[in-house]
């Protein structure tokens, strides 16, 4: 059974990720939404919506998993592997693609988000942005390249440096997201979004977003993820001991 849930509107195709309680991104939800997407658009989809849960679209990599597997570099390299995949799923999508952010996007769940054309995020309580130093982790240059691309390069420093995130108001000042809308009207909101751009003619539409969108998908480009670094990296004590913190946190 999948983790993602599609769901059709007319010709938009909502895809629901679907791994309660939090939407942990794992490498079989990775792999599950990499598959709707390309199964969405081959069926003819003429957009997309990437919808998650009501409270937290999605926390990001299932960091408890990704420490199960100890020392096994194999296993981890092909869960971000499993997760890049995912990500340029979106980024290099056919088709136009909206974030129903209905709530928490840290981290993974904010790649996810900046891998779409637009952003709707629930108002309220809720927090997004790239928080990785704040568990001893360096987002790759080719996730700093999307933020960067909605924010601006000051600003994405100290975004990123900081590990912050931010507010649904603060997200929407600076570009982070595009709209705000309570959080029952999330999904109707990146409905319409993508069924404004589907009114237009549909050749040029497609023609020009493929141009402008060209810097998203090789942002991902292998060079641009360092999967060498990265599992250098996970493998420092400091960062094992700030992923173990955060690990004992979420169990509170």
């Amino acid at each position: 059974m999948s983790l993602v849930q599609s769901i059709e509107h007319g010709e938009i195709v909502e895809l629901k990720l679907s791994r309660p309680p939090v939407n942990a991104l794992n490498p079989e939800l990775c792999r599950d939404l990499r598959t709707a997407v390309d199964s969405a658009v081959s069926n003819g989809a003429g957009g997309l919506v990437l919808s998650g849960g009501e409270k937290v679209f999605s926390a990001g990599l299932d960091v408890p998993y990704l420490l199960s597997l100890g020392a096994d570099r194999q296993a981890l390299s092909e869960a971000w592997l499993a997760f890049v995949g995912a990500a340029r799923a979106l980024a290099g999508c056919a088709v136009p693609v909206a974030a129903a952010l209905g709530g928490h996007s840290p981290a993974g769940g904010c790649v996810m988000a900046l891998c779409c054309d637009y952003r709707v995020m629930a108002e309220g309580e809720f927090r997004i942005g790239l928080n990785e130093t704040q568990v001893g982790l360096v987002a790759p240059e080719g996730i700093q390249r999307l933020m960067r691309r909605v924010v601006g390069p000051q600003r994405a420093e100290r975004l990123l440096v900081a590990g912050e995130m931010v507010a649904p108001a603060e997200a929407l000042r600076i570009g982070l997201v595009d709209e705000l809308a309570p959080a029952a009207d999330v999904t109707a909101r990146a409905l319409a979004r993508i069924q404004a751009l589907l009114a237009l003619p549909r050749e040029p539409m497609l023609q020009t977003r493929r141009l402008a969108r060209a810097d998203v998908e090789a942002a991902l480009a292998p060079e641009h993820i360092e999967l060498e670094r990265f599992i250098e990296s996970w493998y420092l004590p400091g960062t094992q001991a700030g992923l173990k913190a955060l690990v004992a946190r979420l169990g509170k």
